[in-house]
């Protein structure tokens, strides 16, 4: 007797809606969204698709009617709730386009709650464009299967974050000049790390993150590294310790 095919298929389409998915809800997709579903997915009625909100969870949805730029969907069932993850923010100087983009894209698969963009004196890229990140954390969301998308602040210059920083959150401040390994380091969520630009934190900087009473200073390992690679490197070893990585 065959196998009953899976339910839905994983080539099934993942898509992040704004707006409140439930039971008895029927979403209308149009624009680029409809686009890649209608013109590029090739999804016709009947055709399943999973939803999520940042509100309630995923949902599993059936196309109901298709047009030629927009869509109807009918929600079948939910099949997963919201998630909580792990409560780590990540405060990183924005760096050139590229490599800013691998940031967010990164971080938001690896699975952190924030991300805040924090000025420092050697940031060559203090324009930050929100709705460029924004649609790369969506992106991410979208592949990598979260159901929540992480919380994206305003960029900040490094003394105003150390003055409103809540003093039950750990900062473990990545110094290329050396620090205690992170697994040394017990700090576990609420926690922060803070990577800094291309070109290093300046030693004033330094002694401001040092004299602050929630830093802790943490080493990277025995080379330099480049700024996006000390941020995803960091926030791997955190999650790996004090993460959601141990449920598999």
């Amino acid at each position: 007797m065959p196998a009953t095919p899976a339910w839905p298929p994983a080539s099934t389409p993942r898509l992040f809606i704004d707006q409140p998915l439930a039971p008895d809800a029927a979403p209308a997709i149009d624009g680029p969204a409809a686009h890649y579903l209608l013109g590029v997915m090739r999804l016709k009625a009947g055709d399943p698709v999973l939803l999520f909100d940042n509100r309630s969870g995923e949902w599993l949805a059936v196309v109901a009617d298709a047009a030629k730029r927009s869509l109807t969907l009918r929600i079948e069932r939910q099949t997963r709730p919201l998630e909580r993850v792990p409560d780590l923010w990540l405060c990183f100087a924005p760096v050139k386009k590229a490599r800013l983009d691998w940031i967010v894209e990164k971080a938001t698969e690896l699975g952190v709650a924030r991300l805040q963009p924090v000025i420092t004196e050697r940031t060559i890229v203090e324009r930050v464009k929100s709705e460029r990140i924004e649609a790369q954390i969506v992106e991410a969301c979208e592949q990598c299967g979260r159901t929540a998308l992480p919380e994206l602040a305003p960029p900040v210059k490094l003394p105003q974050l150390l003055k409103g920083w809540p003093a039950t959150r750990a900062l473990l401040f990545a110094d290329e000049a050396g620090g205690v390994p992170v697994a040394d380091v017990a700090a576990p969520a609420p926690a922060a790390i803070l990577t800094g630009p291309e070109g290093g934190f300046t030693d004033r900087e330094r002694d401001m993150l040092l004299a602050h009473a929630a830093v802790r200073r943490i080493a990277l390992g025995p080379r330099i590294l480049r700024a996006e690679t000390a941020a995803l490197a960091a926030v791997s070893l955190w999650m790996a310790q004090h993460g959601d990585w141990a449920g598999g």
